[in-house]
């Protein structure tokens, strides 16, 4: 009989992460205080963008990579709404366009200059109005140019054409409660959403029809999210009945019972999952901790394996992912993730060691 091996073999058994020295943080900085469930942070290769305080309208910081230490009171915001900014979403395909979704309704597409802001920024290149109350939640399309995606508390999805600022695809009707999370399957096919209702649809937004919904996905009534993996299934984070806080993996074919399922405990800050595809690893921040938890996903049980915990002294606001191509990969940096806290943004760099 051959022996089962104990410890399963893992090449990010190992992968630890270590903040950046002080000198590289961005210090000074006002964090937005809205109390909504989304990153306050875009990052891409070129810039890093956070939502801020801002009086009378919303406004979020654009800078440079490079741009670290104390931030001046004075740096210059794009500042064009009149409520506050909800969520930002870096174009994919082009470095220096940024979409925001605000309270006041409107999703704005901004164009930032080459070398960053040298003044307030207040014209946006496109205004895109289709909401009757605040946008909550703005995403690309991860493969096709200008195409937006953003829902809004009137539990509506839209679907833009950027380009031409018109309305593609009106989904209404699908969702009889609050939109928590919209994900895009890989080629952005699908797209699936975590609702208010306790349900994860997945959609086909050219038909406008629901291809597969799981209800009560997790028991409790807090904010849940939902995330397309690589391979097609689908990863959920939320809250089991006696608020615990609970992930889960799903195949899309079979909705009946989840692949697996993990408590990990009960804080109430809504977790937010960060995916890599390249590695499948999956990075999982609550709001209001002071950890991120990762675990790989695998194609034997039990699918979801717990790898490692980061954890730091103060807890995070929010937090930002830079995209694989924006990594310094010749130090084997597998992911990188810009924090949060009440006064700054600090980056935090997961690396393989290498033997």
């Amino acid at each position: 009989m051959s022996f089962r091996k104990v410890v399963r073999q893992s090449k990010f058994r190992h992968v630890f992460g270590q903040p950046v020295k002080t000198d590289q943080c961005y210090d000074d900085i006002r964090v937005s205080r809205v109390t909504w469930d989304s990153t306050f942070c875009a990052v891409n290769p070129s810039f890093v963008a956070i939502i801020v305080e801002a009086s009378g309208g919303g406004a979020f910081l654009v800078l440079p990579l490079h741009k670290t230490g104390r931030i001046d009171k004075s740096y210059p915001t794009v500042c064009g709404h009149t409520g506050p900014v909800l969520d930002i979403d870096w174009c994919p395909h082009n470095d220096h366009v940024i979409a925001s979704g605000s309270e006041d309704c409107t999703v704005m597409v901004w164009q930032i200059p080459e070398n960053g802001l040298s003044q307030p920024l207040t014209e946006p290149v496109v205004v895109l109005e289709g909401h009757s109350k605040r946008v909550g939640i703005v995403t690309w399309h991860p493969t096709a140019r200008n195409v937006l995606l953003s829902a809004g508390c009137d539990n509506v999805v839209l679907i833009w054409n950027v380009g031409t600022a018109e309305e593609l695809y009106r989904l209404d009707g699908l969702h009889p409660d609050l939109i928590y999370s919209v994900s895009w399957s890989r080629d952005g096919s699908r797209f699936c959403t975590a609702c208010k209702d306790k349900s994860v649809r997945v959609i086909d937004p050219r038909r406008g029809t629901v291809v597969a919904e799981k209800e009560r996905a997790h028991e409790g009534a807090r904010p849940m999210r939902a995330i397309f993996l690589a391979d097609g299934k689908i990863f959920t984070t939320g809250f089991s009945r006696m608020s615990e806080r609970q992930l889960a993996l799903w195949d899309m074919e079979n909705l009946e019972e989840p692949m697996g399922l993990q408590e990990l405990d009960s804080s109430n800050g809504a977790l937010l999952p960060f995916y890599d595809p390249d590695t499948n690893v999956v990075y999982v921040c609550g709001k209001g901790d002071s950890s991120i938890r990762y675990f790989e996903i695998t194609e034997e049980p039990p699918y979801i394996h717990f790898l490692n915990t980061f954890t730091s002294k103060e807890p995070q606001r929010g937090m930002g992912w830079m995209p694989k191509r924006g990594l310094d990969v010749s130090k084997c940096e597998i992911a990188r993730f810009y924090k949060l806290h009440e006064r700054k943004c600090e980056p935090i760099i997961m690396t393989v060691p290498r033997k």
